[in-house]
Formats: C-alpha cells, structure tokens, sequence
C-alpha cells in the first residue's frame, strides 16, 4: 500500500489526469486520479486525502458544484480548482465556495505543487 499523503484528482483530460498524478508522486503524495464527479462521489476514500484537485469545468459537470456536493456530505477536504476556461465568475465561484488554490491551464509545476502542499498542510475546515 501506498506510503504518500493521498491526494484525489478530478479531471476530464487523461493527459491533465495522468500528468498532475506523475508530479505529485515524484514528491511524495499518493494521487488518486477520477474522470468524473460521479467517480470521485462513489470513492471510498474521500475524507482520508491530504488534498482533492477538481477541474472546474468537467464534461457538462461543474467541479465548483462537486465541491458543494461534496461539503453537504461533511467532506471538508481541502480543495485546489484548476480550469482551462477562467473567468471571473468562475473565479469568485470557486474562492466562494472555500478553495485553498485556483490555478489556470496551463500552469506551473512548482506553482501546483506550492498550491497542493498548503492544501495538504491546511486543517480541513468545518462546514
């Protein structure tokens, strides 16, 4: 069994998918990867990771809703958006809904790991 500190990845692009987990274990987290909200809620795992990393935009699914789903069901993890399609509204959205990062595509390695390492350093806070 893995020894990292679990990290779950929500991302509809295999290549973002399989690039994200690639980095995080070269530094020590065990990354768990999903291609759908519908993956990551049937997880057994969700309130054991350090850190959840949602896409925003998920194939017709809002990683931003997920997030809300996902807080009504009591798990507080914290959370860093990544998005290929910023916006303003997306952005205040997703600092609203209690997100530890939100990073746009494309964005830098260290930049994502500095953002997942304050995640996963955070308490998980209480709704």
């Amino acid at each position: 069994m893995p020894t990292g500190r679990p990290v779950l990845i929500v991302d509809d692009d295999l290549s973002m998918r399989t690039s994200m987990s690639r980095l995080l274990r070269e530094h020590g987290f065990n990354a768990t990867t999903f291609e759908s909200a519908h993956a990551l809620l049937n997880c057994a795992e969700l309130n054991r990771a350090v850190c959840i990393i949602l896409d925003v935009n998920l194939r017709g699914q809002s990683g931003i809703e997920l997030r809300h789903r996902l807080l009504k069901r009591g798990v507080t993890t914290p959370v860093v958006y990544v998005t290929g399609n910023d916006s303003r509204a997306n952005r205040s959205a997703a600092l609203e809904s209690g997100c530890a990062a939100y990073l746009t595509k494309p964005f830098a390695a260290k930049s994502f790991l500095e953002s997942v390492e304050r995640a996963s350093a955070a308490p998980a806070s209480r709704p």
